[in-house]
């Protein structure tokens, strides 16, 4: 296939200079956070190493990113001392972190990869509904609106598809075989989606 951001085709290797403009937030099956790093320090990654934010501003940041994904008091642990669901949520403040005054920190777009895998029912409804809220333009956790606008989720957990996404593509074998509203799923009649 092609892979198109921001009109343009995307082939390869992208450049450093390509890459400066481009504003996307990740979050990882596996979180992908640094093990030797503190949850801020992962969290405030990017500002840390990209901008010229103070150290206090960053801090600040963190905690508000923290807040937004219902977590509070955690900056200064590891990873080693966090729970999966916690994990997830750390991973979801490090994508959507940003420096209001400095608007090209804020991503565009956020990518997750699998962000309910190895999560019990209960954090997984925690994580979906995170997905959700940071992307509304209504309230999120700490009741500012929601910056993202658009995101993409690879899953193939029913109750995400059901509670995170509103559109979604259905692969198989490397091709799509359906795609609709997220309420058309249930009365699709493609044999690969019903089964």
């Amino acid at each position: 296939g092609e892979v198109y951001f921001c009109g343009k085709k995307r082939q390869g290797l992208i450049s450093d200079e390509e890459i400066s403009g481009l504003r996307i937030g990740l979050v990882f099956q596996s979180a992908a956070l640094f093990d030797s790093l503190t949850v801020r320090e992962n969290v405030g990654f990017i500002l840390y190493e990209h901008s010229n934010v103070s150290h206090e501003r960053i801090a600040k940041l963190v905690t508000d990113s923290l807040e937004a994904v219902g977590l509070k008091g955690v900056e200064d642990r590891l990873p080693s001392e966090l729970s999966g669901g916690m994990k997830k949520r750390v991973a979801l403040a490090r994508a959507i972190i940003s420096d209001d005054s400095h608007n090209a920190t804020e991503p565009e777009v956020v990518m997750y990869d699998e962000p309910t895998a190895g999560l019990d029912p209960i954090a997984s409804t925690v994580v979906e509904d995170l997905i959700r809220s940071v992307h509304m333009k209504g309230s999120d956790a700490v009741g500012k609106p929601g910056k993202i606008a658009s995101y993409i989720v690879v899953t193939h957990q029913h109750s995400t598809i059901r509670r995170a996404v509103d559109r979604l593509l259905f692969l198989h074998e490397g091709q799509v075989v359906w795609q609709g509203m997220t309420h058309e799923f249930d009365t699709s009649i493609n044999p690969i989606v019903r089964q």
